[in-house]
């Protein structure tokens, strides 16, 4: 029996199953299948346990464009923060799929930079599907440090003694930045252009003055004409 040509059709547009089945290349951007990032903020001190369980939708599709955003890298180039202009920071980072699959959570830490020590200032505890989180509101002109550090999967209950030992956790990346005063660009703007316009007054008013020097205060004298003869 011949297959209808509508059936042929879709099948030479359909892709291969190999090319359907071939995994996302490792992005910034969570997994599809990972509409919401769970998270806690953990309270101020070092006592475990505590906090409060929160929910986030991640940011997709987020660029980071100038002049309303400046990015910062950390060593490893694993962790970036996106400081707005608006003072808050979109902090981002990424995964290979092997040591993803190895993650249970992710452990924040935040500090500032005081005047002679550092100061914490939140203590996050996120999902493993998570591949952002966003700081509302820093302070202007303060140095800011944060840290991220990868929580490893417990050892199964009936392992092997040689595999029961927990996994070493994975080295903190760490990055730093200082949010811009949120006017500051503004007002260097503004100075440029009065600036601008009262060099261009000054100018003015120069040549103004030397017109009225020349011509008015040091007028020419004619040639006296010839006398008319009686």
């Amino acid at each position: 029996m011949r297959a209808p040509p509508l059936l042929l059709l879709l099948a030479a547009c359909a892709p291969p199953a190999s090319a359907a089945a071939a995994p996302t290349p490792p992005g910034w951007e969570p997994a599809a299948d990972a509409p919401w990032c769970p998270y806690k903020v953990l309270p101020e001190g070092p006592e475990p346990g505590g906090g409060r369980l929160c929910f986030r939708s991640p940011a997709r599709g987020f660029r980071c464009q100038a002049p309303g955003c400046a990015a910062h890298a950390s060593a490893g180039r694993s962790l970036r923060a996106s400081v707005l202009r608006n003072r808050s920071v979109l902090l981002q980072w990424r995964l290979a799929p092997a040591e993803a699959r190895r993650v249970r959570a992710f452990a924040l830490n935040c500090s500032w930079r005081g005047a002679y020590t550092r100061f914490p200032c939140e203590r996050v505890l996120l999902g493993a599907s998570c591949r952002d989180y966003l700081l509302p509101d820093v302070h202007d002109g303060v140095r800011y440090r944060l840290c991220l550090q990868p929580l490893p999967l417990p050892p199964p209950p009936r392992a092997a003694p040689a595999a029961a030992a927990p996994e070493p956790a994975a080295p903190a990346e760490c990055v730093e930045f200082a949010a811009e005063p949120a006017g500051m660009r503004e007002i260097v703007v503004a100075m440029t252009a009065v600036g601008g316009s009262i060099c261009v007054m000054l100018v003015v008013i120069c040549l103004l003055v030397a017109y009225i020097t020349e011509n008015l205060m040091h007028p020419a004298f004619g040639r006296p004409g010839p006398r008319r003869q009686p």
